[in-house]
């Protein structure tokens, strides 16, 4: 088995989101092809918006119902060495362990306020959780913990670096699953949850270890933002976050398909939400900040991003949230970054909106194994 985390490095690779109780470093990676794009549709507002941005020049809009298919990768490239954590990866993390067939192990929902271990329940207030899975083998009374996070803390996930000399913006934004020996009952009990929810055999967690894996070597990137096109339970998903808690219901419907049966209990999950209409795809790293790129909308995207680097000063501080206040809601613009690809945002009301709705517990695909 392999050892966990698996993050060999970052990307062939601000505001805060949840995950991330323990933080951790940065990386670009090779530029993705552009999709396959269409004609804009001549009267669209979100376009006419863009082109007073890029100076007139044409852009193209991609017509879909969703755009949230989250990447996978072949493999993790290097990190590069300039990103860097304030706090270091899965710092106690180890090999998953074959566990002896006849085993029996209990599987825990794990759950706290986002960086608990320095603020307590300060951001629990708000309902912004950090999630992560706990088992209890039978046979040797052992406990463990697995979470997925950021390899070098939220912020870095979430906007980039502008560095001087590099034309195109320099993103840290790997996350990767951390498995260790141990179940911090106090951090997790104190201002969040600790709670059984199913249990399993010792081969249904020796199958699950191999598609952890999988999963750790190929979704490489997190992805802090899930945009969408209005806060109606049913309205479109453009793009769908991928961090701790999407790990954690990954795993929860893999053990469901190898046949375990979960506890029939309200599970609640923390999503931090843009509200934008259609977006327009702008392009990847080559295509707009290449030799050949388009140098007005580079420019764009880099001035957008300069207001999100970290303050040095109070003054530092306000200036920037006036202005990312002004783009972002007054100027209803947004540029995300998802699948190593830029996209415009037509920013709507009510812009941004931290939730905690409810995910049923999965039901499996498989014949079941008694809890």
């Amino acid at each position: 088995y392999q050892r966990h985390p698996l993050a060999h490095g970052s990307r062939p690779s601000g505001p805060a989101k949840r995950c991330g109780p323990r933080p951790a470093t940065t990386v670009p990676v090779p530029a993705a092809p552009p999709p396959p794009t269409a004609p804009a549709p001549p009267g669209s507002a979100a376009v006419s918006i863009f082109r007073q941005r890029t100076g007139g020049r044409a852009v193209r809009v991609i017509l879909c119902a969703s755009l949230s298919q989250h990447r996978r990768f072949d493999y993790r490239p290097k990190t590069d060495p300039y990103c860097q954590a304030r706090y270091t990866f899965c710092p106690t993390g180890s090999a998953i362990p074959l566990m002896k067939e006849e085993d029996v192990i209990e599987v825990y929902r794990l759950q706290a306020p986002v960086w608990e271990f320095k603020y307590g329940d300060l951001l629990g207030h708000l309902k912004i959780m950090h999630d992560a899975v706990g088992f209890k083998s039978s046979l040797t009374g052992k406990n463990y913990t697995m979470e997925w996070y950021e390899l070098f803390q939220l912020g870095n996930c979430t906007f980039p670096h502008l560095r001087p000399g590099m034309d195109a913006p320099f993103w840290c934004n790997q996350g990767a699953a951390c498995f260790y020996e141990g179940i911090d009952d106090a951090h997790w009990k104190a201002n969040g949850t600790l709670v059984l929810v199913t249990t399993i055999t010792g081969t249904m967690f020796n199958e699950m270890a191999q598609w952890v894996k999988y999963d750790n070597e190929t979704g490489i990137y997190y992805e802090t933002w899930t945009v969408q096109a209005s806060p109606d339970k049913k309205s479109t998903v453009w793009f769908d976050s991928y961090e701790c808690s999407k790990f954690i219901l990954r795993t929860y419907q893999k053990l469901a398909d190898l046949g375990a049966v979960f506890k029939k209990m309200q599970t609640n999950y923390t999503s931090i939400i843009l509200f934008s209409g259609e977006p327009i795809y702008l392009g990847n790293e080559t295509s707009i900040f290449g030799p050949q790129g388009n140098k007005t909308l580079a420019a764009a995207i880099r001035d957008f991003y300069n207001p999100f680097k970290p303050h040095q000063s109070v003054r530092e501080f306000f200036v920037d949230l006036f202005k990312i206040i002004d783009r972002v809601i007054l100027n209803h613009q947004f540029y995300l970054f998802y699948n190593l690809e830029y996209w415009f945002l037509p920013m709507k009301s009510p812009y941004l909106k931290i939730i905690y709705e409810e995910v049923p517990l999965p039901v499996g695909s498989k014949a079941s194994f008694g809890v």
